[in-house]
């Protein structure tokens, strides 16, 4: 995969966050209005019922169907141990004796007298839903849920893979151009948001999963060495439910490209602090990008709202990274945003912008 960038990512050092959290089923919500919530904290619980397991009773009785019942040594509705007797049948006046077992642990939910087979429900999976964002509940979801809402920093990534996980904030390189290197992953980083710079090569990662590190933030990232690390193809579709051990978050993009600045010293200005990360990415409609939200304490002040998809345009003085050459992945400002469009290569009239580089 080229180099490549997005813009219009989200670097706030202070805003309103506010996450609608809920079950996929009906379930118990345990919280109400107005109650303060950890990260960690489960809000909300329910259960997935559990597969359910076939036994041909019928043939492994050598019986007919409609004799399975009057076999059965449990009824529907009634708990069994796996490798329990569930059934047996005797023939020679009791001489030869044929018996059924439970393969699973279960609920007999059915007894058929047509098929002769007997369904076993598995035990039901329990669910539980935490706030993710340490905040305050604004609105409880009847049966489903709640919405917290925080106060916090926030950066937002162009991709990353893995679920929702919290730690402390762990600075391990210098600045926003240093590389991670495996060598700088120590035990002490188990369990933490590890700050990475400008990128993580294939020995960095498999050193982070090695250790337990919760989540891991790089300015850029090698497609081929993250494809190597998961064993398989990046799906680019949809991505957060790759089970590999840890959350990775890359704020740049594709390559070897060094972290802004900005997020570098924003995120590194929180070390220790507890910050909430997903990699979640999802690029088709309903645009889900990769985020780091560290929660502050403080009360929510003037010109502080919440943080919404569509944010405000560009304006003068705003940083851009320049993603097409002569000057690619080249930083500047917005020097300049003219009304009328302009007429290109191609022949096609598109809107422009003035931008002064970092160098001047």
């Amino acid at each position: 995969m080229a180099t490549a960038y997005t813009p219009g990512l989200a670097i706030v050092e202070r805003c309103r966050v506010r996450r609608q959290r809920h079950l996929p089923l009906d379930g118990d919500v345990l919280v109400k209005v107005g109650d303060r919530v950890d990260g960690d904290q489960v809000i909300a619980r329910s259960e997935l019922p559990g597969d359910v397991e076939m036994v041909n009773v019928s043939h492994r009785l050598g019986c007919l169907p409609a004799e399975v019942e009057e076999r059965m040594l449990k009824k529907a509705g009634e708990e069994v141990e796996e490798g329990e007797v569930i059934a047996r049948s005797s023939s020679l006046f009791g001489l030869y004796k044929n018996e059924c077992q439970a393969p699973v642990t279960g609920t007999i939910e059915t007894v058929s007298k047509v098929t002769g087979q007997v369904l076993i429900r598995k035990p039901p999976m329990p669910i539980e839903l935490t706030a993710y964002v340490p905040g305050e509940v604004t609105q409880v979801l009847e049966g489903r849920g709640a919405v917290v809402e925080a106060e916090a920093a926030m950066v937002q990534g162009i991709f990353g893979i893995g679920g929702e996980t919290l730690g402390e904030i762990l600075v391990a390189v210098n600045g926003p151009d240093m590389p991670l290197q495996a060598s700088q992953l120590g035990d002490g980083a188990a369990g933490k948001v590890v700050l990475g710079g400008k990128s993580a090569n294939l020995a960095a990662l498999k050193r982070a999963q090695e250790v337990g590190v919760s989540a891991l933030v790089v300015g850029g990232i090698e497609a081929a060495d993250l494809e190597e690390f998961m064993g398989r193809a990046i799906g680019v579709a949809i991505t957060g439910s790759e089970d590999v051990g840890l959350t990775l978050v890359v704020t740049e993009g594709f390559g070897d490209i060094e972290m802004s600045a900005r997020t570098f010293e924003l995120l590194a200005a929180r070390e220790g602090q507890r910050a909430s990360v997903n990699g979640a990415t999802q690029i088709r409609a309903g645009v889900i990008r990769p985020e780091v939200i560290i929660p502050v304490q403080t009360t929510v002040g003037p010109g502080v709202g919440a943080v919404a998809a569509g944010a405000a345009g560009l304006k003068v003085g705003d940083a851009v990274r320049i993603i097409r050459e002569p000057f690619f992945g080249v930083l500047g400002r917005a020097f300049e945003l003219p009304s009328e469009l302009v007429s290109i290569e191609t022949e096609a009239k598109v809107r422009t912008i003035v931008v002064e580089l970092e160098n001047g």
